[in-house]
This record gives structure tokens, C-alpha cells and sequence, in this order.
């Protein structure tokens, strides 16, 4: 029987999706572990997929993967290709405005409306918190006017930013870095203000009733699919540089980060809208 992969998180456009289909095909190949890609779209929850017992390979925010009990397969983290990453597996938030939106700097945005996607996301809520926070010593009363979601998904942040029913929003750098390859039609109507700070990149992880030997297998075929020249041109659309093994522990910042993060929510924003 096949185990389920899906790339939901970071399946941005059809032309990525089919990147990513290629991948876990190949991956199932040279690993020897059936995969068989299933589609989780929006607005179905990603926890319902994180918790099948059938799941061979799948992106996972770390913040729930540190929080998960029993924890799923860690099998390895992506590296993007673009050079702000410094070769590393690691991400960070971009906060977007629309192009022509006057501010050019992250404070000039207070008093409006910040998105954010959902309370589990690393990138979409626990950094912007985080970050948001430390201007709140520098200002008397909320940060923002309305604090706007849960708009679940990346997609749904670029398309809010777009249509002006949020000021500025939270976008995963590496959904960035697939948007400005695939859709910089789009992309070209969005502008960085600022970013966070990187924190580890969400993993492939699996199952945790799948045996270790499958695991290490579908590990071993990640990390060596750099080096496949058929694969290649897959990488290149992916935006990325690689696969690599990381450590469970990396991931345990991040809770730490939104414990942190858990007082700023009432006294930055006057309400969720």
C-alpha cells in the first residue's frame, strides 16, 4: 500500500505542484517507498493531514512538529537556492504591502491592518508577533487598527495584501521566493517592508508509525536528489539548493519564540477583525 506525500505548504502554483509531484516520484523510486501524491487543499485543516497514520511525506510548520505528540518522522528540511539563506535550512517572514502602498518601512504601516494566516503558523503568526512586538516599547496604545484573519494561507495573504483589505501581511520567504520565479506578474505587486529573522525551514516529516529503515531510505533519496541530473531542471523550479538532515531540537526555538510572543497579542492589536 502507498503512503500519502503532499506539499501542500508550498505547492504555490500549478507549475510548482507538478515540480513537487516529480520529486516525490522520483523519491519513491529511488527509495524503494511507495508514495503517492494526494492533494489537501485549503480550506481542508493541515493538522488532518499531519496526523494520518498514512503519511510518507509532507511539509510541517516546525512550530507544530516541536508542539506534536507523538512527534512525527523528522526526515529533512529543504535548503532554498536564493543567497539570503546562506546555504542553510532556514526561512523567514516577509512582511508585503502593495506596490504602490506608500510605506517603506514596517512602523509605517501601524494604525492599519496586519493579516496573519493561522495560530499554528510559524511564519504567518508566532513571527509576526514576535517581531511586531519589539516596536511596542516605542509606542503608546495598539501597533494596528485590526488584526485580520484567520486568512489560512499564504495565497489568500498576497491576495488580501492585493485587493487592499489588508495593509500589510505576513508571507513565508521561501512561498516568496516561488512566487517571484512562477508568478511575477503577481509578485511584482507586492513590496518587502521588512523581514524577520530566519528560523528553521519546515521539514518533510512522516508518520511516526512508519518504520525507521523506510524513513532513513526516503532521507538518503531527499538529500542524494540534488545530484541527479534529472533532476535538475525539478530543483531549479523549486528554488531550491537541496535537501539536508536536521535535528528535532533545531525546531524547539520556535516554542520558545511564540511563549515569548504570548503577551504582545492584546496589547498590540486592538482586535482580530
Amino acid at each position: 500500500m502507498s503512503l500519502v506525500s503532499n506539499a501542500r505548504m508550498y505547492a504555490v502554483t500549478p507549475n510548482v505542484h507538478a515540480a513537487w509531484q516529480t520529486l516525490f516520484a522520483w523519491v519513491s523510486r529511488a527509495s524503494g517507498v511507495p508514495l503517492a501524491y494526494v492533494d489537501h487543499a485549503a480550506p481542508a485543516p493541515l493538522e488532518a493531514l499531519w496526523a494520518r497514520n498514512d503519511l510518507g511525506a509532507a511539509f510541517m510548520c516546525g512550530f507544530p512538529f516541536a508542539l506534536a505528540t507523538p512527534r512525527p518522522h523528522l526526515i529533512a528540511a529543504p535548503v532554498p537556492s536564493a543567497p539570503r539563506y546562506g546555504g542553510l535550512p532556514q526561512y523567514c517572514t516577509d512582511f508585503v504591502v502593495r506596490a504602490d502602498h506608500p510605506a517603506t518601512q514596517l512602523s509605517d504601516t501601524f494604525g492599519g491592518r496586519l493579516g496573519w494566516t493561522v495560530e499554528h503558523s510559524q511564519s504567518g503568526f508566532n513571527a509576526v508577533r514576535h517581531h511586531v512586538g519589539r516596536y511596542k516599547p516605542e509606542r503608546n496604545g495598539p501597533l494596528y487598527a485590526q488584526w485580520v484573519g484567520p486568512l489560512l494561507t499564504p495565497r489568500r495573504v498576497i491576495d488580501a495584501v492585493i485587493a487592499g483589505k489588508i495593509d500589510v501581511g505576513p508571507l513565508d520567504s521561501y512561498v516568496h521566493d516561488l512566487l517571484l520565479r512562477h508568478e511575477p506578474a503577481t509578485a511584482a505587486r507586492l513590496r518587502v517592508v521588512e523581514s524577520t529573522a530566519m528560523t528553521p525551514i519546515p521539514p518533510l516529516i512522516a508518520s511516526h508509525t512508519l518504520d525507521e529503515g523506510s524513513v532513513e531510505r526516503l532521507r538518503q533519496a531527499l538529500i542524494s536528489g540534488a545530484n541527479e541530473s534529472e533532476l535538475v531542471l525539478t530543483f531549479e523550479s523549486l528554488c531550491l539548493a537541496g535537501f539536508v538532515s536536521v535535528d528535532a531540537d533545531d525546531y524547539q526555538k520556535l516554542v520558545t519564540q511564540a511563549r515569548n510572543a504570548e503577551n504582545n497579542d492584546l496589547s498590540i492589536f486592538l482586535d482580530r477583525g
